[in-house]
């Protein structure tokens, strides 16, 4: 049995789960190699199939990243598939989220080269402390809080952004200081564990906690949220934060490339690494 990780080269940060993983795999007879996702030199075209983990440099790439992943699924089978993994490079799949009555954290979707202000946005939602990301993003990549106080700081990061990438602002939830961002893990049929995120800013390293249960209402959510793509899926991760009210609501659903935090619960490794041999056979 032949599999491929597909990663991108130089990785902008660690892949801690990278290495068990591999050897999780190897463990099952599974001969197993690493591959840049834009490495010119490797054969994408060969019948070997591919799983996706660390390719955090598409975003900079984005129409080069489509074309990989028509030319990978074409040959072999690519976990996730195609489809979904399209479908999600995007986050205005929130709103499409949001119209199937998924609670999310309220979102704006400003369209590039729009010459509105970001106070505008501000006014008509009446907001003040918000976070200002892009619509195709990974890590922490131009995402940034303003204060009332930040006002030009502000505007000038939004304009630097939405001049070229469409751009999400939100409002700051709060809970994510005390109660926190929490990332429920989904591997190969089901939820397996959550941990805690500290949020995270511009060049800001990740902070995670060890595995935590998974509270009933965000499991909930989260159900909620992957029920029209179970069957289509090896992993996922839906980001989670509590609205004022203690309410669980959706901040992202990641499908395409997400830490799914395999070093703080090894039996989501092992459920990984079961889940990618059964479908090698």
């Amino acid at each position: 049995m032949r599999l491929r990780i597909a990663t991108c080269r130089p990785l902008p940060e660690p892949d801690v789960d990278e290495e068990i993983l591999l050897e999780a795999l190897r463990a099952r007879g599974i001969e197993v190699s690493v591959a840049a996702w834009n490495d010119p030199d490797e054969r994408w075209d060969e019948r070997v199939p591919t799983v996706i983990r660390s390719t955090w440099d598409y975003i900079h790439d984005l129409p080069a990243f489509r074309a990989w992943i028509e030319r990978a699924s074409k040959s072999a089978p690519l976990w996730n598939p195609a489809h979904v993994v399209i479908e999600n490079l995007h986050k205005g799949y929130l709103l499409a989220l949001e119209r199937r009555g998924i609670a999310i954290v309220p979102t704006e979707l400003v369209a590039a080269r729009s010459r509105g202000l970001l106070a505008d946005v501000l006014r008509a939602r009446g907001w003040d402390d918000v976070v200002v990301k892009p619509a195709v993003g990974a890590g922490s990549f131009g995402t940034r809080r303003f204060r009332p106080e930040d006002g030009a700081a502000g505007e000038h990061h939004f304009a630097s952004l939405v001049g070229e990438r469409d751009v999400l602002v939100q409002p700051y939830e709060r809970s994510v200081e005390g109660h926190g961002e929490r990332a429920l893990v989904w591997i190969d049929g089901d939820f397996t564990h959550a941990v805690r995120k500290s949020p995270r800013f511009g060049e800001d390293p990740e902070r995670v906690s060890e595995a935590i249960a998974i509270e009933p209402d965000e499991r909930a959510l989260g159900e909620a949220v992957l029920a029209d793509h179970r069957g289509d899926l090896l992993y996922a991760r839906v980001d989670v934060a509590r609205d004022p009210e203690g309410r669980p609501r959706v901040m992202e659903l990641e499908l395409v490339e997400p830490s799914l935090f395999l070093v703080q619960h090894r039996g989501a490794l092992e459920r990984l690494a079961a889940g990618i041999e059964r479908r090698l056979h």
